[in-house]
C-alpha cells in the first residue's frame, strides 16, 4: 500500500478534507480533542464562565449612570392619613370644632388669670362675669401652699332637733361628720370627691360669704347657707338620725376649731384649746331632704 494512501487508519493534515466514512474528530475547548484508546472515558467538559473575561472591555459610563425606567407603581405609595383623608366636609369641621376649643381654653385661661390677679380695671368692670365663670368649680386658693398655708383643724359638727311619732321632741348629740369623713378617707386608696371635699367646700363657702354675726353678704351668702343646710340634712338621714314615723324638724351647725400644735424643736407657744363657732338653728324644709333630691 501506498504510503501517500488515505486509508481509514492514515492520519490526515489539519484542514485537510474529510473522506466519506469518516466520523469528525470532536473537538476540546483550545482545539481538536487528542485522539484517545478504545474504551478510555471522554474528558470533562471545562465549566463555562460565570463573569466576563477579565480582557472585556468596560461599559459605556454614560449607560451605567443611566437610571432603569421606573415601572408604573400599583396605587398610591403614600396614602394620605389623618386629617388629609377626610373629606372637604368633614375637614372644614374639624377645623370648626378645634377653633372652638381653642377660644375656651383661651377664654378659662384669662378668666382664672384675671381671677387670681390683683384687682386692675377690667376685674372692677367685669368682676362679676369673672365670678360666675371661676366659681364653684375652678375657685383657686392657697390652702396649702404659701402666703397663708392651712395650720388648723376644722371639724365640721351638727345635732337635730325630732320630732317622734308620739309628738314628742328630742334633740340629738353633736354628730362630727367631719371625723365621719376621715374615718371614710382612712386607708381608702381611691377616696371619692364627696368624702374629701363636699363638706369642707360647703363649710368654706359659708364662712366666705358671712360676716362674724353670720348674716349672709350679698346674693352667694343666701345660696351658701342653703347649700350647707341640704348637706348636713342628706348626711344624718343616711346615719339614720331619725327612727322609723320620726320627723327631722330643725339642725344646727357648728365648727371645731384647733390648732395644730408646733413642733417638739420649736419654742412657739401655741394653745390647743378648741374654739367653736355655733350658727343658729335652721328649720328643715321639705326641699331639704333625701327624697326630694331624688
Amino acid at each position: 500500500m501506498d504510503a501517500y494512501d488515505g486509508g481509514s487508519n492514515a492520519r490526515r493534515q489539519p484542514g485537510a478534507p474529510g473522506v466519506p466514512g469518516d466520523a469528525p474528530e470532536p473537538e476540546g475547548p483550545d482545539g481538536p480533542e487528542t485522539a484517545r484508546a478504545p474504551g478510555e472515558p471522554a474528558a470533562l467538559s471545562q465549566p463555562q464562565e460565570e463573569f466576563p473575561a477579565p480582557d472585556r472591555q468596560p461599559a459605556d459610563p454614560a449607560e451605567i449612570c443611566r437610571p432603569a425606567p421606573a415601572s408604573a407603581p400599583y396605587g398610591d405609595p403614600h396614602p394620605p392619613a389623618g386629617v388629609a383623608a377626610l373629606s372637604l366636609r368633614y375637614q372644614i369641621g374639624v377645623a370648626l370644632a378645634l377653633a372652638v376649643v381653642a377660644v375656651a381654653v383661651c377664654v378659662h385661661i384669662g378668666m382664672v388669670f384675671l381671677h387670681v390677679a390683683p384687682q386692675n380695671t377690667v376685674t372692677k368692670q367685669h368682676g362679676r362675669a369673672v365670678e360666675d365663670w371661676v366659681y364653684p368649680e375652678f375657685e383657686q386658693n392657697w390652702k396649702l401652699f404659701a402666703p397663708n398655708p392651712l395650720q388648723q383643724d376644722i371639724a365640721v359638727q351638727v345635732r337635730a332637733r325630732i320630732r317622734g311619732a308620739d309628738g314628742g321632741s328630742r334633740t340629738t348629740g353633736w354628730y362630727d361628720l367631719s371625723a365621719q369623713d376621715g374615718r371614710a378617707i382612712d386607708g381608702n386608696p381611691l377616696p371619692s370627691h364627696t368624702q374629701q371635699n363636699e363638706l369642707r367646700r360647703s363649710w368654706d363657702l359659708f364662712v366666705a360669704t358671712h360676716d362674724a354675726d353670720n348674716r349672709p353678704v350679698g346674693l352667694r351668702g343666701t345660696l351658701s347657707e342653703t347649700y350647707l343646710r341640704r348637706v348636713v340634712v342628706l348626711r344624718l338621714e343616711r346615719d339614720d338620725a331619725t327612727a322609723r314615723g320620726d320627723v327631722l324638724v330643725s339642725v344646727q351647725v357648728r365648727s371645731r376649731t384647733t390648732n395644730v400644735p408646733a413642733p417638739k424643736w420649736s419654742d412657739e407657744k401655741v394653745s390647743v384649746q378648741p374654739v367653736y363657732r355655733e350658727l343658729p338653728w335652721w328649720a328643715v324644709t321639705a326641699d331639704d331632704t333625701e327624697g326630694s333630691v331624688r
